[in-house]
C-alpha cells in the first residue's frame, strides 16, 4: 500500500479498520501443498523499520474477522529488557539472542547451525544472501555461508590462489589457522553444491528486479532444488528514517511487498508454501512521537511478521500497542523476541531451544 493511501484511508482507521500495506495482506491463491523439508527464511528489517508505520494502530481487528483465512500472524511490542538504542548493539543482541547486558560472539542461527551440522560433509544448512555474513549466522564451530550470486561465489573459490592455499597448508600446527583453512575447504565445496542447486531452480515466476526481489528469486530457486538448506537469509534497509520518512519508508515497504509477493508466488507454484516459515524483525521500532524533520528516532519495542502456509493462527497474535502507556515515550515490550526464536527452533526447525538460546523462554504456538 502506499504512503498516500494510508493518508487518504486514515478516516478507516478511526472508524476501527485495520490498514495493512500488500505485503503483510493474507496472500489467498490457491495452489497444492507438498511435503519436504521445512525452511525457515529470514528478512532483516535494517535500521530500524516503523512499525506504527506499517501497521496502522486502530480499536477493532475487522480485516482479520472478515479474512479468517490469512496466511500470516502479527507479533506485537516484541523486544527486550532494558533495550538498547544503538543500531550496532541492539542487532547484536537480536543476532546472539543475549540480553542486554550480556555479550555473545556466535549467533543464535550459527548455534543452531552447530547442532544441526555435526558431522555433515556439505554445511549448506544455512544461508545468506549478502556480501558479508552476519553475526547471527555465525556459530562456535560452523559458519553459515555469505553470497550473492552462486556463479560469482563458485567462480572465486575456483581460483587457483585459494585452491593452492588449502592445498599447501598442514593442518595440526596451529588450531586457528587449521579452522580458517578448514572454513575455506568447506565453502569451496558448497560453492559448487550451491551452484548445482541453483541451477535446478531456475524456472521461475517474475520477480522485481530490485536487490530484494534478486536475493529471494536465488532463494526461491534453491528451495526448488532440495538443497539440504534449512535456513536463508537476507537484509532490506535502511529504515533509519530520521528524517523525510514518509518516502523513504514508502519506497522500501513498496519494495518488500513486491519482492514476498513474488516469493509467495513462486513458492506456491512449487507447491512448497506449507514448508516455510517467513519471518522479519527490525532491531528495535521507532519513537512514537514525530521529529522536527519529518522522520522518527530511535525507539524500542516493534512489530514482527510471519507469513506462511502452515501457521497455525492467523491475524493478530496478542494485542496491538494503546498508545497510551509509554514509558519514556516508547512502546513498551510485552514478548521477549526470544520465545519468538524458541517457538521457532522448537517447532518449527525441531531442535532443542534451551541448549541454543542458553536459557528457556515462553513457547508461543503460532507455528
Amino acid at each position: 500500500m502506499k504512503r498516500r493511501q494510508f493518508l487518504q484511508h486514515s478516516s478507516l482507521a478511526a472508524a476501527g479498520t485495520l490498514l495493512i500495506p500488500q505485503f503483510l495482506q493474507a496472500l489467498h491463491a490457491p495452489g497444492q501443498m507438498a511435503g519436504g523439508g521445512r525452511v525457515l527464511v529470514v528478512i532483516q528489517l535494517s535500521g530500524g523499520n516503523d512499525g506504527l508505520n506499517t501497521l496502522i494502530p486502530c480499536r477493532n481487528d475487522v480485516y482479520y474477522r472478515l479474512r479468517p483465512t490469512g496466511e500470516m500472524t502479527i507479533l506485537n511490542q516484541v523486544g527486550y529488557p532494558n533495550p538498547d538504542r544503538s543500531h550496532f548493539r541492539s542487532m547484536d543482541i537480536w543476532h546472539t539472542a543475549s540480553a542486554s547486558d550480556a555479550y555473545l560472539h556466535s549467533g543464535w542461527l550459527g548455534r543452531y547451525l552447530d547442532a544441526a551440522c555435526a558431522g555433515c560433509s556439505q554445511p549448506t544448512q544455512v544461508l545468506e544472501l549478502d556480501d558479508m555474513l552476519s553475526l547471527a549466522l555465525k556459530g562456535e564451530k560452523h559458519k553459515g555461508i555469505a553470497f550473492r550470486d552462486p556463479r560469482q561465489l563458485a567462480a572465486t573459490t575456483r581460483s587457483d590462489m585459494f585452491r593452492s592455499f588449502h592445498q599447501q597448508h598442514q593442518f595440526g600446527h596451529d588450531a586457528l589457522a587449521d579452522y580458517l583453512y578448514r572454513t575455506l575447504g568447506d565453502t569451496m565445496q558448497s560453492a559448487e553444491t550451491i551452484l548445482k542447486a541453483s541451477r535446478k531452480g531456475s524456472q521461475q515466476p517474475a520477480y522485481p528486479d530490485s536487490a530484494l526481489g534478486k536475493g529471494l528469486k536465488t532463494i526461491g530457486g534453491l528451495i526448488g532444488s532440495n538443497i539440504n538448506t534449512q535456513v536463508y537469509y537476507i537484509s532490506h534497509g535502511s529504515f533509519d528514517t530520521h528524517f523525510n520518512q514518509a518516502m523513504q519508508q514508502q519506497r522500501l515497504l513498496s519494495e518488500l511487498n513486491d519482492a514476498v509477493s513474488a516469493f509467495v508466488r513462486d513458492l506456491k507454484q512449487q507447491n512448497r508454501y506449507r514448508d516455510v516459515l517467513i519471518m522479519t524483525f527490525s532491531e528495535f521500532g521507532r519513537r512514537v512521537a514525530q521529529n522536527a524533520s519529518g522522520g522518527t528516532d530511535h525507539g524500542s519495542a516493534n512489530a514482527m511478521f510471519l507469513l506462511g502456509g502452515n501457521l497455525r493462527k492467523a491475524g493478530m497474535w496478542n494485542p496491538m500497542p494503546t498508545l497510551e502507556d509509554l514509558p519514556g515515550g516508547d512502546i513498551p515490550f510485552r514478548v521477549d523476541f526470544r520465545s519468538v526464536y524458541s517457538t521457532i527452533l522448537k517447532s518449527w526447525l525441531h531442535t532443542d531451544p534451551a541448549a541454543i538460546l542458553q536459557g528457556s523462554y515462553e513457547h508461543l504456538g503460532f507455528v
